[in-house]
């Protein structure tokens, strides 16, 4: 049984055929679909709230001929504080697979150990495999293949989706470098163990000189809201704008994984001069998520 719960417990085999599956996926929708999950329910349990992970995920579970059904986990007794093994023992008798949306890595592992069907992670405090697959599919997309080129990450390096992007460049052999203040880098002992040519450093203009692809987030990540006032002062000057930009490479690509907060990590003019990359991204996950789910039940 396959799980999709990081892309550090991934390995590079699997997510180059969920890459090139992904392809084949996006030219065939609209024609004539596999349907791999016909007469199968799947769980969608989201403590966290959603916009592309939840729209892409239940379109490509109808779209791949499963149904869903969207779990609120304040209104399951996992709000009351049933243990996670007990309602994962309980729709592992229920459904097909699961897709969870929290905070707690452990959380998704339990729940794949105990439910015993197919789970996948739609973002934990600890990693966002889903988006970063569906990043690297889109580079792949519009500039071919990332082995070998420079991903700058600009901003909080110390929150899931630069720790999903570590582990990633260590398995598909790109460059990693993560601009951001001292107290937001992630751990070296993270990075020392994923291996890989990874850079963490304090200077934006660095990191971004000669850079394949630009790439931020949100300064407050979910559940760190209280610290948005101290956390906007910690990342002034780390922001994607035009100047920073030029020192990339000419062709460089500019991504986001959205909400954007422009004026913030991105400014109003670089993020309307890279909207067709940034949008085709978001559309991405859907194909993505696909191309998981198609692989995660053969």
């Amino acid at each position: 049984m396959k799980h999709l719960l990081s892309i550090e417990a991934m390995d590079p085999k699997s997510i180059g055929i969920i890459l090139e599956n992904t392809a084949d996926i996006k030219a065939q929708r609209g024609g004539c679909q596999d349907q791999p999950l016909a007469d199968q329910t799947w769980a969608m349990i989201f403590t966290k709230s959603s916009t592309r992970t939840r729209v892409s995920f239940e379109t490509g579970i109808s779209e791949l001929g499963g149904n869903v059904m969207f779990l609120n986990a304040n209104d399951m007794q996992l709000g009351r504080g049933e243990p996670i093994k007990d309602t994962a023992r309980v729709l592992g008798r229920m459904v097909h697979g699961a897709v969870i949306r929290t905070s707690a890595q452990d959380d998704v592992e339990q729940f794949a150990q105990w439910s015993e069907i197919p789970t996948i992670n739609a973002l934990t405090d600890a990693e966002h495999p889903c988006q970063i697959i569906t990043d690297i599919f889109t580079f792949q997309e519009l500039r071919g293949p990332i082995t070998g080129k420079i991903v700058t990450f600009i901003g909080d390096g110390a929150c899931n989706v630069p720790i999903s992007w570590i582990w990633a460049a260590a398995k598909l052999g790109f460059e990693l470098r993560i601009a951001a203040p001292k107290d937001y880098q992630p751990c070296p002992e993270l990075v020392a163990k994923a291996g890989g040519k990874i850079t963490v450093t304090d200077d934006c203009n660095a990191a971004a000189e000669g850079a394949d692809l630009l790439y931020t987030d949100v300064w407050v990540s979910m559940g760190r809201e209280k610290e948005a006032v101290q956390r906007e002062n910690h990342f002034v000057g780390y922001q994607i704008n035009e100047a920073l930009v030029a020192k990339a490479n000419e062709n460089a690509l500019v991504m986001h994984c959205l909400p954007a907060y422009r004026g913030k990590e991105i400014d109003e003019p670089t993020l309307e001069a890279h909207a067709n990359t940034i949008f085709t991204q978001a559309e991405n996950r859907l194909h993505a998520q696909k191309s998981i789910l198609k692989w995660i039940t053969e």
